[in-house]
């Protein structure tokens, strides 16, 4: 008897804590609410609660909580978050966060039947162990800006960085080709990701090897100024807008910044394809949504992630800001392309040459350019749960060879074996 009602009082105490436990993330109403979480979006809060409003009312039952967080803050108040056993529904976070998360069994897995609406290179990128963590957000892809009168003595502009290493480039003492931030983030790896070395098996080979024998050239002829080893894209930019570099390879947002700030050196400024490497395809940034394995929510967050990148609200984010929608259809939308031409079915170099001489404005032709590129990306770094040590790595090898003049060889042989640790 004492068994039985011992037994009856544990099913009463569980279901409370069931309907406590659902009762914490259910309104009066009865309706779930899904929290959401962006990184620093409030600039286009009329954008984002107007698509809540509209989901809201398509889905009676699901009422969407917004939250926007500092970038600085984002991973730390993520990982926090998703420690807990009631975190965010739906967080908008970066590939390789998610991945680090993904790596500790953190997060809900999609089945690839929701995704269909993105494009398949970029999709992929949000994959460990053969299963789909993360719901793509949007994409940006670099293009390469050039001084028109810093590059007048160069016989041919570069689209390779093969071309750029051959390029014999007269330095007047304050004037550059170009600066790589080897230090910043995956600068490097990237570089290197364009002529397939990637991983610790091809760091050390003989085509990596040559390529560092190229930087190396560059930073002891002066062509690329000696803070490339410290100083970020910013510092570049900065450097770019004072007309002091001949080419820079960066973002699109970051053109009206040099319309603005260095309004003679906007005027006096050419534009080309990202500068590519043995595989002639092209690198890409992009932010994503993930939902916690602990969310309360999580078909209610997939369903209102998969609204919020529909195509209509990705043409309206790009028309809004210099991105890139990662939904297939939005991509193909007129806004980036030049459809009379791009239907003659000419040439990737000769779409690329129409409109880099083309009259349109430069953040037109950066938005054509980079959209173009979208159609051949070079697969990045995956599967590296500790890509942030990874960095660090590359960064203190280029330093070494670099700095201190570290016998190139060798150091890549220890280059590969800590990647190889890793």
């Amino acid at each position: 008897m004492k068994k039985a009602f011992f037994i009856l009082i544990l099913i009463i105490l569980i279901i409370f804590v069931c309907f406590i436990a659902n009762k914490r993330n259910t309104p009066p109403n009865g309706n779930s609410t899904v929290v959401f979480w962006t990184l620093q979006l409030s600039t286009f809060d009329k954008y984002i609660t107007n698509i809540i409003s509209e989901f809201e009312e398509q889905n009676p039952g699901i009422k969407v909580k917004w939250i926007d967080i500092p970038y600085a803050e984002g991973e730390k108040r993520t990982l926090a978050a998703v420690l807990t056993d009631n975190p965010p529904d739906l967080i908008n976070t970066t590939p390789d966060f998610s991945l680090m998360l993904a790596g500790k069994n953190a997060l809900y897995t999609i089945d690839e039947k929701y995704l269909e609406q993105f494009i398949p290179s970029i999709k992929k990128s949000l994959k460990y162990n053969s299963q789909y963590f993360g719901i793509p957000f949007y994409a940006t892809s670099a293009v390469t800006l050039y001084n028109k009168e810093l590059t007048k003595q160069i016989p041919a502009l570069p689209q390779t960085y093969d071309d750029l290493f051959k390029i014999d480039f007269k330095n007047n003492g304050n004037n550059y080709l170009t600066m790589i931030n080897f230090a910043e983030n995956d600068t490097l790896l990237k570089i290197l990701n364009k002529y397939d070395i990637n991983s610790a098996q091809t760091i050390n080979t003989e085509k990596s090897i040559s390529i560092f024998k190229e930087f190396k050239k560059l930073f002891d002829n002066n062509e690329i100024p000696k803070e490339s080893i410290t100083q970020t894209h910013r510092d570049a930019l900065e450097k770019f807008m004072a007309g002091q570099l001949a080419f820079i390879v960066t973002g699109a947002n970051f053109i009206n910044m040099i319309r603005e700030n260095a309004p003679a050196v906007y005027k006096n400024t050419g534009i080309l394809p990202q500068l590519t490497g043995s595989t002639n395809a092209y690198d890409y940034s992009c932010m994503n949504f993930i939902i916690p394995k602990k969310a309360q929510n999580k078909e209610a967050a997939l369903k209102f992630a998969l609204f919020f990148t529909n195509k209509e609200n990705q043409l309206e984010f790009a028309r809004l800001t210099p991105i890139l929608p990662v939904n297939k259809e939005a991509l193909n939308d007129e806004f980036f392309y030049d459809k009379t031409f791009t239907s003659q079915k000419k040439s990737d170099n000769e779409y690329f040459k129409h409109v880099s001489n083309s009259n349109s404005d430069l953040s037109i032709k950066s938005r054509m350019i980079s959209a173009y590129q979208l159609n051949k990306l070079q697969p990045p770094l995956s599967d590296i749960k500790n890509k942030k040590e990874l960095n660090t790595i590359s960064s203190n090898y280029i330093q070494q060879i670099l700095i201190n003049n570290a016998p190139i060889k060798e150091t890549l042989d220890k280059f590969s074996h800590d990647w190889e640790k890793l």
